[in-house]
């Protein structure tokens, strides 16, 4: 396997993680919601920021592996 396919690898590993994290937040988001209707708003906007850094980490991810898998100049 040659630099560019764990390269691959390691981007569609950190995409597969970020899908999992925001899923999870997601989830619980909605139980804690159900069972605590009055924190709406509160754990709404906790559970959108907590996503975007997920999706922040998981670009970066993408990002290094990306740029390890470019051939040096």
């Amino acid at each position: 396997m040659t630099i560019y396919g764990i390269a691959a690898l390691g981007a569609g590993l950190a995409a597969i993680g970020a899908g999992i994290g925001i899923g999870k937040i997601g989830g619980q988001a909605m139980d804690a919601m159900a069972r605590q209707p009055e924190m709406h708003g509160k754990i709404q906007s906790s559970a959108l920021i907590l996503a975007a850094f997920v999706e922040a980490v998981a670009l970066f991810g993408v990002v290094v592996a990306l740029l390890q898998a470019a051939p040096a100049a």
